[in-house]
């Protein structure tokens, strides 16, 4: 039987995600749990899997079609459970035909849904003898067929070629009279008067200069190229032909559009040319629109919730850290740390969890349908990392409780899993204060947005070599600038203060946070 499987919500009441990878197609066999599709929702990207053995009937959403929860995404023919009809069959007790006379309402019979499904997903057959249009071997259309030029099909209707401009009495006269046909390509008149027509003679003459004629410019080009030259923005008088007498061909036209416009050669002062508009590909080169969808969707309204919700605050200090970095180097050559990544940024976790331990209303938040403020003593220390679909900020569940070796490789974990996209919806969920490591990129410092929900964010900028004091004398030793942006409702100028001058200091002498932990 032919079994839908429909998106589910994987997230907290998301309503849709985006398909982003089928890693099956039809006809493939899938075991249960296989993953069969990456979706990107508004907060991750989610592999999902197939909850049935069987083979793919057909995928029902294409990669980079948003799809609702709900609406199936993959049909499987599977084998029938016990007690389910097979092949359709009406059921025990159920009258033959009782579904072809059920109408619409057949199709929620799985044998007729199937059915449904299968009409639409196997294209119907051509009619016999059917071949496309215009091919050649065709069957005539009924339409009244009308000789276009060769190797440029068939066009059915009778069209009704539009005057030209300007044209004449004689000129109508002498367009009724048969012309002589001839090898060299039709002459065409642009921005400018159209040229009078020649007399009648058993030869047509040489085309003549273009000066000819005050304001005109005379280029040689068959109609289809003109057309491919108008939809493409080209402007036929820049282009050198390399056809026959001078010709421009398709060719020519593709190349002038693949190349950048360059500026026309100065013409006569009495035929100075009308300004003339960019070209179309020039004018798309300078814009692109990028939709926003998924992660980023989600980041720019929790940043603007956030922004205009909560007061911030934002404080900075600058400090020598020379002690940290050297602590760095002695962790990185203990084996407990072999596997691990030591960088900075782990002793900056810790220095803030055990300033959050020593100062608790950090670590909190504001319930704005209680009116309360919610005090949280335990930590899930968020990393902010950016990745190409967006922000996301994953967060060490109960990091204060994690030996530093622990932290090391939940941080290291953390990272890996946001730089390949595979951060779930539930390692962003929960989150009670953030560090954001903008020294990575080369910044100094910043004044960061917080993360909504939480009180407090902690910005870490780039380590540099700076003169600074050292016991009353000029050193250079290794700074950084730390910045503390925080919710004024909850932490007023004293408990943000006191906070970051706390992280400030283990820093400066990591020792301290041996004494204080």
């Amino acid at each position: 039987m032919r079994r839908e499987f429909r998106l589910p919500d994987v997230g907290e009441g998301l309503t849709e995600a985006e398909i982003v990878r089928w890693h099956v197609k039809a006809g493939d066999d899938v075991k249960v749990n296989q993953i069969v599709v990456e979706i990107e929702t508004a907060k991750s990207i989610v592999e999902l899997p197939i909850p049935w053995d069987g083979v793919v009937a057909g995928l029902l959403a294409d990669e980079g079609q948003t799809v609702d929860v709900g609406v199936p995404i993959i049909a499987v023919d599977t084998e029938p459970a016990a007690g389910e009809p097979a092949g359709g069959e009406p059921a025990a007790g159920e009258p033959a035909g009782a579904t072809a006379a059920a109408g619409p309402a057949a199709l929620s019979q799985p044998a007729d849904r199937a059915k449904a499904l299968a009409d639409d997903l196997v294209p119907k057959p051509p009619a016999e003898g059917a071949v496309e249009p215009g091919a050649h071997g065709s069957p005539a259309p009924k339409e009244e067929r009308q000789a276009v030029l060769v190797g440029y099909g068939v066009k059915t209707g009778a069209t009704k070629r539009r005057p030209r401009k300007g044209a004449t009495a004689a000129t109508a006269a002498t367009a009724a009279i048969p012309a002589t046909p001839v090898a060299n390509p039709r002459r065409v008149e642009v921005d400018g008067a159209p040229a009078a027509a020649p007399a009648a003679a058993p030869a047509p003459a040489p085309p003549a200069p273009a000066g000819g004629v005050p304001g005109a410019i005379s280029v040689l080009a068959k109609p289809p190229v003109r057309k491919l030259a108008k939809d493409l923005g080209v402007d036929l008088t820049t282009i050198t032909g390399t056809g026959p007498q001078g010709s421009i061909t398709r060719e020519d036209v593709h190349a002038a559009a693949a190349t950048p416009t360059a500026a026309p050669a100065a013409a006569p002062a009495e035929a100075t040319p009308a300004p003339r508009t960019a070209t179309a590909p020039a004018a798309q080169a300078l814009e692109e629109r990028v939709p926003v969808k998924g992660v980023r969707k989600m980041m720019a309204a929790a940043m603007v919730s956030s922004a205009y919700t909560a007061p911030h605050v934002t404080e900075f200090l600058q400090i020598d850290v020379t002690r940290t970095m050297e602590a760095v180097q002695r962790l990185r050559a203990l084996p407990d740390f072999a596997e691990v990544k030591v960088s900075p940024l782990l002793l900056v976790a810790k220095a803030v969890l055990t300033a959050a331990r020593r100062h608790p209303m950090i670590n909190s938040s504001w319930d704005e349908q209680a009116q309360e403020i919610v005090v949280k003593h335990y930590v899930n220390l968020g990393i902010a990392a950016a990745t190409p679909r967006g922000l996301v900020v994953p967060n060490v569940k109960d990091a204060h409780a994690l030996s530093l070796p622990d932290l090391a490789r939940s941080l290291t974990e953390l990272a890996e899993t946001a730089r390949a996209g595979r951060t779930q919806p539930a390692d962003m969920a929960g989150g009670t204060i953030t560090i954001t490591n903008v020294g990575v990129f080369g910044v100094d410092t910043g004044t960061p947005i917080l993360n909504p929900g939480e009180a407090a964010i902690l910005a870490f900028g780039q380590v540099r070599d700076l003169p600074w004091v050292v016991d009353g004398e000029l050193a250079v030793r290794k700074v950084t600038t730390l910045s503390l942006s925080f919710d004024h409702r909850i932490v007023d100028g004293e408990l943000g203060s006191r906070f970051l001058r706390d992280v400030g200091d283990m820093l400066e002498d990591p020792l301290r946070i041996m004494a204080w932990s």
